[in-house]
């Protein structure tokens, strides 16, 4: 079989692909109800001068096959910038051909040409398969960290409280 995978850099055209996968993720992890992202929080926040994050998509032929939607990070401990994959996404009807490891490694390239020297992710509890791949890659679970969040209503009132 030839390999026509390739991978590009999204545009802002892009954004309504990108939605429609990210919104697939949440369905298939049953936190539909959780997801509120619009196609034009996309757009404006991933395109335009200052990008809130990076997306490189995956194509077989003219087909959407996934994409990988990361931003710059920054370790204190470590005294080097990263990037932080926030979305990693492969459409069921293209599994098996490498691609999820192929954004990954397009994804830290990218990134180590811009000076990057690590990259971080989290991965939700239950998804057991992804945690596979991501040992199998050398990605290993820490540890030594876990993540919290506060969000929405709850952020906004401790940005304005006095400590």
């Amino acid at each position: 079989m030839q390999d026509d995978i390739t991978i590009r850099p999204a545009v802002a055209d892009d954004a309504e692909t990108i939605h429609t996968a990210l919104k697939t993720m949440a369905v298939d992890m049953g936190a539909e109800a959780k997801f509120v992202s619009t196609v034009e929080d996309v757009r404006r926040h991933g395109f335009g001068e200052t990008p809130a994050f990076e997306v490189l998509i995956a194509e077989a032929g003219a087909a959407f096959a996934g994409l990988c939607l990361a931003f710059p990070s920054f370790s204190t401990w470590i005294g080097e910038p990263g990037l932080y994959v926030q979305d990693l996404f492969v459409a069921d009807a293209f599994r098996g051909r490498r691609i999820a490891e192929r954004l990954l490694r397009a994804t830290a390239r990218r990134g180590r040409a811009r000076g990057a020297h690590y990259m971080r992710l989290s991965v939700d509890v239950d998804n057991v398969r992804a945690q596979g791949l991501y040992n199998r890659l050398g990605i290993r679970h820490s540890r030594s960290e876990q993540i919290h969040m506060i969000k929405g209503a709850d952020f906004d009132a401790f940005a304005e409280g006095e400590p």
